[in-house]
């Protein structure tokens, strides 16, 4: 098989018949033999009604349906798990990710890359939303300890040895564009217009966003915990020197102390919330050494459609 499309459902049933016509064009006028898995997510409409239906049209479109909501990253995990093409498309479900892109993708694939990954060249969304991303990447690209493409999401094309590498990867909070990128090998991307949603609103809420967004900059780099070091350690020496310029002034009878509740009150203010961000910061990390070290399954399945039920697929344990 050429191809395996992983593509995670979140409460899509309306548009996912859309997304199989423009799907099954697309592969077939280029002449790719492909299958499709769709991952239930939880959803709470028809969505697996809707996959199963699909599967009983056309075997090449096969579904896993997961015991309940394990969020976006691990619905996507659970595919790369199951594909058995020696090339691997991530897509959403939403139509955001154009399939008429993915033939694009697979001719650049041909030259000799590993990776072909989507950059998104306009967004249409909100004014706020455009700009949280376009700072978070940047951010995320100048923190990471290696090079990381800039606004670039799930959507790619991958060999399969990249996809036996990131199925190794045993880490629960997992950043797939980042462990893609961390990954190596010869990647490239190739701009395109994310396109409005077909149906429907975005699954990502503020918090899932903020989630995952703290996902990439706290597995790819402990420079968060360095800079709260070099925070409280110029904080320490500013005090030491202030205190001690005072207290020269003091003995000098020069000047005169300041004064003030208001000025005291903002500087233990100031204080306290830094401490409370560096705690909670390093408590950050703390947890996820907690939720790893548990070993727990990454996922379950709770029904499978059109794919075999093999027990080390029962669940991605590490």
């Amino acid at each position: 098989m050429d191809l395996s499309v992983v593509i995670p459902v979140f409460n899509e049933a309306e548009g996912l018949p859309e997304l199989r016509r423009r799907l099954t064009d697309v592969l077939e006028k280029a002449q790719i033999s492909f299958e499709v898995i769709l991952i239930d997510d939880g959803s709470q409409d028809n969505s697996r009604y809707v996959m199963a239906e699909f599967h009983q049209q056309d075997e090449r479109f096969r579904a896993l349906c997961l015991s309940r909501n394990f969020g976006h990253q691990i619905a996507i995990t659970a595919g790369l798990m199951h594909a058995r093409g020696d090339v691997v498309a991530i897509m959403d479900a939403d139509l955001q990710d154009p399939p008429e892109v993915l033939s694009v993708f697979w001719t650049k694939l041909q030259e000799g890359y590993d990776v072909v990954y989507g950059v998104r060249r306009k967004r249409k969304e909100s004014v706020f939303k455009r700009m949280a991303y376009y700072v978070f990447y940047r951010l995320l690209s100048k923190l990471s300890d290696f090079s990381m493409p800039l606004d670039s999401g799930d959507f790619c094309l991958m060999t399969r040895r990249i996809v036996n590498h990131l199925n190794k990867m045993p880490e629960s909070h997992r950043y797939l564009r980042g462990l893609r990128a961390w990954s190596g090998f010869r990647q490239t991307g190739i701009e395109y217009e994310r396109e409005s949603r077909y149906t429907g609103t975005s699954k990502y809420t503020l918090t899932k966003l903020f989630n995952l967004a703290l996902d990439g900059l706290i597995s790819f780099s402990a420079i968060p915990v360095r800079f709260i070091i070099q925070f409280g350690f110029l904080t320490a020496v500013t005090s030491f020197f202030t205190g001690l310029a005072y207290m020269i002034l003091k003995l000098l009878n020069v000047g005169t102390w300041p004064s003030g509740f208001a000025s005291l009150f903002l500087l233990i203010a100031f204080l306290g919330g830094i401490q409370l961000i560096t705690i909670g910061m390093i408590g950050e990390y703390v947890a996820r050494v907690h939720m790893e070290v548990k070993g727990r399954p990454l996922f379950l399945v709770d029904e499978y459609i059109g794919i075999e039920s093999l027990e080390k697929h029962d669940s991605y344990s590490k």
